[in-house]
């Protein structure tokens, strides 16, 4: 095979391969969508390396598909036109923490969990939380997001700068590190969400944050989802800065008492956490419990020991898990829809009637601070009929969504899972995004078959 050998002249030999055992490893992410092998995987290591991929991609018209983890939700990173998979593993440095700047400088493989370990010796953090410890480029590529949104806006408002290689293998940067421009388009917003389809990350400049002064979390039982739902709007609304705050289904709490060895309530509940100043947070707090009160809560509690707070959360992160391991056999669909927040309360009830009247096993957790709420599905996918229920639970939820003025997809990308919604959701602007992929990758080289 001639592009075999001619990376193996522009890498070294033993990062390039078609190991069946490797190829498999690069056929699928965490979905439930069918996997489909690569034809070769490729382990660059600058970004000079990934430009002379693309421009031998380009020669031998083969598809270039970039993976980080594995850990999408839509067949983002799935090459289902075969090719080439580029692995970012070996490109996992942490480049420059500039900490007078609030900025880091990152390869696309480092870690969200080897990121903040870093950035710990600084007194820094990453806003960022997925709950999976996904790649920043991954990340970045998905536009991701997470518990922390609320408070610290998704990964689009993080990004500062970007070095990307094109299709055509020219490297570009898509912004700098001023804290704000009106010099040119906006390529970080373009980028960023992109999912590999205009183009390959080797580096990302992000901003951090300092590390809060004092940190509370809280769990408040409700009677009803929509009083928990209520409680977070009434939250928003008397502006407490709440950092994250999640709905937890009586459903998933009952996964959770058995897979994280907690003993919660089986009632719909919030995980709450807050950031500050001790005297300030102190005020937030008691804010808080008269508001949530007033609005039935059954119980509420609060944990300000770092180990109590990072229990709470690994149970509320673990939540996709603990569904896996009590359905064994099963995989799980994992659903994205975000509605304007006044609309969330009648989403959440309409999604429960959805899975109930399905007959699938499932429950419904949310960043609900910011309207995006997930269905966890336990299908047998090599059942047709499981698989076309789990759809129709899924049409469902997106139809509802949509007709509110929301997405199909608040976090997870669009990948191969949502595309059907896409001229739906943005109508005339979907040629627009169209014209764009034609004008970066007018031979169809990057991640084909994805967003548009």
């Amino acid at each position: 095979m001639k592009l075999y050998e001619e990376l193996q002249q522009v890498l070294a030999a033993d990062r390039v391969t078609m190991n069946d055992t490797i190829l498999d490893q690069h056929s699928s992410d965490e979905s439930y969508h069918k996997p489909h092998s690569p034809e070769l995987v490729v382990f660059p290591e600058s970004a000079d390396e990934m430009s002379n991929i693309m421009k031998l991609a380009n020669k031998y018209n083969k598809p270039v598909t970039p993976f980080g983890l594995g850990s999408s939700l839509e067949g983002n990173a799935i090459p289902y036109h075969g090719g080439i998979s580029v692995d970012f593993s070996l490109m996992n440095k942490v480049l420059e923490v500039r900490q007078d700047d609030f900025l880091v400088k990152v390869q696309p493989g480092v870690t969200r969990s080897q990121l903040d370990k870093e950035l710990k010796k600084y007194g820094l953090f990453f806003s960022v939380d997925p709950g999976a410890d996904a790649t920043l480029g991954g990340m970045a590529a998905t536009n991701a997001s997470g518990t922390t949104a609320v408070r610290y806006g998704i990964m689009r408002d993080q990004v500062r700068d970007m070095e990307v290689v094109l299709a055509d293998g020219t490297v570009i940067h898509t912004g700098n590190m001023a804290a704000k421009s009106s010099s040119g388009y906006h390529l970080n917003g373009l980028f960023v969400g992109s999912e590999g389809t205009l183009g390959c990350f080797t580096e990302l400049t992000l901003k951090v944050i300092g590390i809060p002064e004092h940190i509370m979390a809280a769990r408040a039982e409700f009677g009803s989802v929509d009083d928990a739902v209520n409680g977070v709007i009434a939250i928003l609304q008397a502006g407490i800065p709440v950092a994250r705050v999640e709905l937890v289904d009586e459903q998933s709490i009952k996964q959770m008492n058995h897979f994280s060895d907690t003993n919660y309530s089986e009632v719909p509940t919030l995980f709450l956490e807050f950031h500050g100043n001790e005297a300030g947070l102190q005020q937030d707090v008691e804010f808080m419990k008269e508001i949530v009160e007033d609005i039935n809560c059954q119980k509420i509690e609060f944990e300000s020991d770092t180990a109590a707070r990072n229990r709470l959360w690994e149970a509320r992160h673990n939540a996709a898990y603990a569904y896996i391991h009590g359905h064994p056999g099963r995989k799980q669909m994992v659903t994205d829809v975000c509605v304007p927040i006044s609309e969330l309360a009648g989403a959440v009830k309409d999604a429960r009637e959805a899975v109930d009247e399905s007959g699938l096993s499932g429950g419904i957790v949310g960043h609900v601070g910011d309207g995006n709420y997930h269905i966890l599905l336990m299908i047998d996918v090599d059942d047709p009929a499981e698989i076309e229920k789990a759809n129709v639970v899924n049409e469902r939820i997106v139809d509802y969504a949509l007709a509110r003025g929301g997405t199909c997809t608040g976090e997870h990308g669009v990948g191969t899972g949502k595309q059907k919604y896409q001229a739906r959701e943005h109508g005339e602007s979907l040629v627009v995004m169209q014209k764009i992929k034609q004008a970066l990758d007018p031979d169809g080289v990057l991640n084909p078959g994805k967003i548009v």
